[in-house]
């Protein structure tokens, strides 16, 4: 269910408005005389909705190559990759600590 409120409930009531996106992890849609105006919604919310974006722009650009008959990168060469770059990670992060 949608959360809409007016604008100046944003003004009125923002520590409700701050409250309400963070508990539910839903946008607040506002209001300018009976009209959508703005969305407010939390950070993480936010941040959620753009690594989801991120993660369907990788998958068409993947598509979009492989429909060009590229053939990308071995399972075992992507997985060799992947466990050089924790181990190094891992050393760094033992290097700061």
């Amino acid at each position: 269910m949608p959360y809409i409120k007016s604008i100046s409930s944003l003004r009125n009531k923002t520590a409700e408005i701050t409250e309400l996106c963070k508990e539910t992890d839903e946008p607040v849609y506002l209001t300018k005389n009976g009209e959508g105006e703005l969305v407010v919604m939390s950070m993480e919310h936010y941040e959620k909705i753009n690594a989801r974006a991120e993660i369907y722009a990788k998958l068409i650009e993947a598509a979009d190559s492989i429909a060009k008959g590229d053939k990308g990168i071995p399972y075992g060469e992507v997985m060799k990759k992947m466990r050089k770059k924790i181990s190094d990670e891992k050393k760094l992060g033992s290097k700061i600590s």
